[in-house]
């Protein structure tokens, strides 16, 4: 009874919420509708109570069904957990080495992130949300993705329960997708008649031998080669994701670090280097990966604060760095420097046109219209005479910043960018800048963590920064940035 009192509790009563999105809907109605015909199928087909292979098949069909939604909703309900609030390093002098999060108001923990999806009770005052709010404004341990199919973050403490949903939906659809041809054919085959230029099928005709439990006409037909295509579909597209995720686990990785390594490699041959990348978590046996995930207690290994790392790196070569060749000498702090790189090549630029923030703008012109970034970051509303920091884009599309005052810039300087480099224009300059990490003493690092307790927030919208998409015809290049800058082009992945 109290292990039932523990789970049954009102902040996991709030986790029902997860149900009421697009998402889950979707996932859980192609799930229903598969598993329905194929039990209905499978009954007209192949009937269970007449032999042992019926039997076997029917009891195969609930087995996948039962072990789909049992990881669907442990990884959905269980959680990718999250860093504990207020943590911070054993060691005072290693909170330099940690990226600091504002919405936290906390350090973040090594392969850490903060969702920004899962945020969505921030300035909601009800009592509900409040206490939500209590466990989603916390960075995620080991974040991989935000999935909106679970409408959850996929994370350390849930990344087997998904991966093995991922594995198990294909499997049990091909079965089902099984059961829809064979009984569809059985079906069909005493009611097609041949001519010398025509065929033709009587659906009103029953088979005579034996009858059908179940009357299988036109709807019949039509519903099951409706859950054929469902199931088809979900095999190829479940199936490609099982096989990205699978990959990045025996690499001991997630999708985040294996976009932080590609970021790594391109500012290493842009800046042309004398670096090497180094994967820190990766202990060079495919099979030790896999178990730093997949264990027979079902539990993954660490605290989800500390990591196995490989000979030569520490707990922070990634959270804030890259390797040299010379490992032992010293690490350069590979995402302080991919910050600085990221605000190097960003543009500032001017509103010129007003833009309501519509997701695919009907006034911006038709391949605005028809190029509209597919991704569930927000769109950013614009007026004319506004600054905007842009730092990624696609050819009619812009990502970035909107520029609320001087404390804005300050706050990008504060969080990894040092001054030399907001002020380089030369290639030369922005080589010498990015080839060395920044140092700076506990006392400046204390200074900083003080002082970043307290973030600028704006005192109409309460967040401390705004950035979004917006259209590209909607702004133009500040003079000032016109010729040292180059305009961000394309990105090679939206997250």
């Amino acid at each position: 009874m109290g292990t039932f009192c523990s789970v049954i509790r009102f902040e996991n009563l709030q986790e029902l919420k997860r149900l009421c999105h697009w998402g889950p809907i979707i996932a859980l109605g192609v799930i229903a509708i598969c598993s329905t015909m194929a039990m209905i199928d499978s009954v007209l087909w192949y009937w269970p109570l007449h032999t042992t292979g019926g039997s076997v098949n029917f009891i195969m069909l609930i087995n996948w069904t039962v072990m789909i939604l049992y990881h669907y909703f442990s990884a959905m309900f269980a959680g990718p957990g999250f860093v504990p609030r207020g943590w911070k390093p054993e060691n005072p002098q290693d909170s330099m080495y940690l990226q600091y999060c504002k919405v936290c108001q906390a350090y973040k923990a090594p392969r850490s992130h903060h969702c920004r999806k899962c945020n969505r009770a921030k300035g909601d005052t009800s009592l509900c949300c409040m206490l939500h709010a209590r466990v989603l404004l916390r960075c995620i341990m080991k974040m991989d993705h935000h999935c909106p199919w679970i409408n959850n973050c996929c994370g350390h403490q849930n990344h087997a329960s998904f991966t093995l949903f991922l594995l198990l939906a294909p499997l049990g659809c091909i079965h089902a997708a099984f059961i829809f041809v064979m009984t569809m054919y059985t079906q069909l085959y005493n009611r097609l008649s041949f001519g010398w230029n025509t065929v033709k099928i009587d659906m009103s005709a029953a088979r005579r031998d034996p009858l059908p439990i179940v009357p299988f006409g036109l709807a019949a037909f039509a519903a099951t080669l409706f859950a054929l295509g469902l199931a088809l579909g979900t095999t190829i597209a479940v199936g490609m994701l099982f096989f990205i995720q699978i990959k990045i686990i025996l690499r001991n990785k997630t999708s985040i670090e294996s976009w932080i390594e590609e970021k790594a490699k391109d500012r290493i041959q842009y800046y042309q280097l004398d670096e090497v990348f180094v994967f820190p978590y990766d202990m060079g046996s495919k099979w030790t990966n896999f178990k730093q995930v997949f264990t027979w207690s079902g539990v993954p290994e660490g605290d989800g604060l500390e990591w196995r790392v490989r000979e030569g790196c520490d707990q922070y070569s990634l959270t804030v760095s890259s390797l040299f060749k010379r490992p032992s000498s010293f690490l350069a702090r590979e995402q302080l420097k991919q910050k600085a790189d990221k605000r190097v090549r960003s543009v500032r630029y001017k509103v010129i046109e007003d833009y309501n923030g519509a997701c695919c703008p009907l006034n911006r012109g038709i391949k605005t219209f028809f190029t509209s970034p597919c991704t569930e970051e927000p769109r950013i509303q614009l007026q004319k005479g506004e600054l905007i920091l842009a730092t990624r884009g696609l050819r009619y599309w812009l990502y970035g910043d909107k520029i609320l005052d001087d404390s804005f810039i300050e706050g990008m300087e504060m969080e990894g960018t040092p001054a030399l480099l907001t002020r380089a224009s030369s290639r030369t300059q922005l080589k010498s800048a990015c080839a060395f990490p920044v140092y700076i003493s506990t006392s400046t690092a204390s200074r900083v963590a003080k002082e970043q307790n307290q973030p600028k927030v704006h005192s109409q919208t309460g967040t401390s920064r705004i950035r979004g998409w917006f259209p590209r015809n909607c702004v133009e290049k500040c003079p000032c940035d016109g010729e040292s800058d180059p305009a961000p082009e394309g990105e090679k992945k939206n997250r």
